[in-house]
Order: structure tokens, then sequence, then C-alpha cells
């Protein structure tokens, strides 16, 4: 067994959830939806050609129109048990000018050290609203020069539909129509 390996399986032995069996209070998925219970850990990562929007700022920062921060139709999903997809655009579908690096850092178990990323473009100053894995642990490498960002103070669209934030400041998943939950980071949800 590999050194990777092990390290995702002791990862993997944290959680009570994995993907193998929905719970009892999850929601059936209905016509159309996936169940967020059905993601295994550790996370896959899957292709999604959707059209991905980030737009900043808008009425809410005095603009007319709000800025595009990144659009791509070759995104990638991580998909994990009991949470929504947290999407990663490519870098070359970013304006990676306006970001900026960001204090601190956070550990993955399964994707390894994440760097934090503002949005820094005219007078719209968002902090640490984005993030990225420079090194991702293996099998996680696809994930290089991607980013990813948190919908709670952007406008994250999918094929032209708002997603809603995952519950919790320091989730960041995207919530769209097609996804049945209850979600990771809901109340009383620490061990899901």
């Amino acid at each position: 067994m590999s050194v990777d390996h092990q390290r995702l399986e002791r990862a993997r032995a944290m959680w009570r959830y994995v993907g193998e069996d929905r719970p009892p209070f999850a929601d059936v998925p209905g016509p159309g939806q996936e169940s967020v219970w059905d993601y295994p850990r550790p996370p896959r990562l899957a292709i999604d050609a959707r059209e991905v929007r980030v737009l900043a700022g808008g009425a809410s920062a005095g603009q007319a129109e709000p800025l595009e921060i990144a659009c791509s139709i070759r995104s990638l999903r991580v998909l994990e048990t009991a949470s929504p997809p947290t999407f990663y655009l490519p870098a070359a579908d970013v304006h990676t000018e306006w970001l900026v690096p960001a204090a601190g850092h956070s550990h993955c178990e399964w994707k390894g050290d994440a760097q934090y990323w503002s949005v820094h473009a005219g007078a719209i100053r968002l902090e640490a609203v984005a993030w990225s894995y420079p090194r991702p642990l293996p099998p996680y490498e696809a994930l290089v020069d991607h980013f990813a960002f948190y919908p709670q103070q952007l406008v994250c669209l999918v094929d032209g539909v708002r997603a809603r934030p995952q519950p919790g400041r320091f989730y960041a998943g995207w919530i769209t129509q097609e996804l049945a939950g209850p979600f990771k980071g809901e109340p009383d949800s620490s061990g899901w």
C-alpha cells in the first residue's frame, strides 16, 4: 500500500459517512437531482462543462454592473460526502490580476495546504474570498492552477442560476437546484 493510499485511508477513517450508505436523515433526491450523500470520501474530482461565473460588486458596491472575476466552461467540481460541490476554475479563466495573496492558510486532509486570495479590483476589496492549492496532494494534482471562490461574498452562477452558499463560513460548497441534502455546515452536522 502506497504512502498516499495509507494517508487517504487514515483520513477516511475519521468520518462516519463516506458515501457508501445514505443516512436515514438524508433527503431523497428528486428527478434530476443528486444526493450529496452519494459523493465519496475521499472526494472525487469531476469535470463540469456548464458555464460557471463569479461576479463581484454591482449595486452593493456602487457600480452599475457587477465585475466578472471568472468565467469558465471547464471547471472541476470536488464532490465530497455531505457537502455541496466546490467549483475550481482554471487560472486561464480567472482575472488573476485582481487576486492578491491573503493572510492565513488551511490544511485539507485530502488536498493539502491551501493558499487564500483576496479580490482587489478598482473600488472592490473583498478579503480572503478565494483559495487555491499550489501543491495539491495526490490524487488531486489536477487542482494546480485552479481557483475556488466562497459564494458568501460573491455572486456565483452555474448556467446563469445563482448558487446559494453552503452553511458555515469555513465551508465553500455551492448549493444548486440539482442537489439533495442536508448539507454539512448546518446545525448539528459536525460529525457528518
